[in-house]
């Protein structure tokens, strides 16, 4: 039988309440008692669930303290999978199929772990309960600010995901589920990824963040020449594994000129840094926004094509390449192309939303 902490006080006195009908929160305290037998976690649960028109998807996040490989917080989420009952008509998988994760660094005295790291999973969570989209083994997320908001000279402004190194994943009874841990990453270790590839720059940060430890206050590992040097190799060597792009801004028309395509100003430079570790190794790059697709895809020759449903292919010749990558900058304006007379690109301004979906009055572009 799962225990449930309904509430924690200012006080930090846990209130609990007991659940006998949350098959799928007992499958995910199966996996964890497995690897934390006896250990009693810090819990933080959610005061008004999402289901009741709560702020926060995720019901619950437990706190395992470590100080091993290094100090710091296991912290696990319960709200991405099906808790209580089966809701989803994919047998296989229990909800969206996964929880997060995260391991913060600790100070060896602090006996509850910070807010901010709370904070940031039930953001996450939010992001995929509103837009739809779910995170998976070498995704990336820029932050956009520092992911610590009391870190503000923080460079760790990015995120990576990965396969929780300890807890794998687990059978409950409604379906399948992984655990995926949330990684911090510098803005230039973001980048790097985009260009190459998120577990390889991940892999090339474990020898010193083990299990994926996020220390906020570090200092970003390109500024080290070996470890910026790998990251080259495995650029030219591979060039970038990132096949898809969710943006926040994305849409496209065909008219009498031919077709013209919006990209918000804030996600530009991520796309250029893509198209340019995609298209000169024979791989193609597909732009996804709610109700629209942008695919580039490499080819001799230029073409555009109303795919249906939404989507546009544009065929983008190698000559062609350095052009449309320049025209993607964080500023709004406007481009038309030599070697592809058919398209436009347009750069919009990008308004900058807070942790909870409202403006902030800062624009990008």
């Amino acid at each position: 039988m799962p225990v449930r902490l309904s509430a924690m006080d200012n006080d930090g006195i846990d209130h609990i309440d007991e659940d006998d009908s949350a098959p799928g929160w007992e499958a995910i305290d199966g996996a964890l008692a497995r690897l934390y037998s006896g250990v009693e976690p810090r819990h933080l649960a959610t005061m008004l669930p999402w289901a009741l028109g709560g702020k926060d998807p995720l019901d619950g996040i437990s706190a395992y303290p470590r100080t091993e490989p290094v100090p710091h917080w296991h912290m696990v989420g319960y709200g991405l999978t099906e808790l209580y009952s089966k809701e989803s008509e994919d047998p296989e998988a229990s909800g969206w199929g996964f929880e997060l994760t995260f391991r913060p660094v600790r100070d060896p005295d602090d006996d509850m772990p910070p807010m901010w790291a709370a904070a940031l999973m039930q953001n996450l969570a939010r992001y995929v309960f509103t837009s739809g989209n779910r995170f998976e083994p070498g995704h990336r997320m820029n932050a956009n600010g520092p992911i610590a908001t009391d870190r503000q000279d923080s460079v760790i402004r990015a995120l990576g995901f990965a396969e929780d190194p300890e807890l794998g994943g687990t059978d409950t009874p409604h379906g399948r589920m992984s655990f995926l841990q949330v990684v911090g990453l510098a803005e230039d270790e973001y980048e790097a990824a985009g260009q190459w590839s998120t577990m390889g720059v991940l892999d090339l940060l474990e020898p010193t963040t083990p299990l994926f430890v996020t220390d906020v206050d570090r200092s970003s590992r390109m500024a080290d020449p070996a470890f910026a040097a790998a990251v080259r190799a495995g650029i030219e060597r591979d060039g970038s594994t990132t096949g898809a792009l969710y943006v926040g801004h994305l849409s496209w028309e065909i008219d009498d000129a031919g077709a013209l395509v919006r990209v918000g100003a804030l996600q530009a430079p991520g796309v250029a840094q893509t198209l340019r570790g995609r298209l000169p190794f024979g791989h193609g790059l597909l732009l996804e926004a709610e109700g629209s697709s942008v695919g580039f895809v490499p080819g001799e020759e230029f073409a555009v094509r109303d795919e249906g449903g939404g989507a546009l292919t544009v065929v983008v010749p190698p000559a062609a390449l350095d052009e449309l990558t320049a025209a993607l900058r964080p500023e709004r304006g406007s481009a038309s192309f030599s070697g592809m007379p058919g398209l436009r690109l347009e750069v919009v301004p990008t308004v900058m939303l807070d942790e909870h979906g409202k403006e902030t009055g800062e624009v990008v572009g």
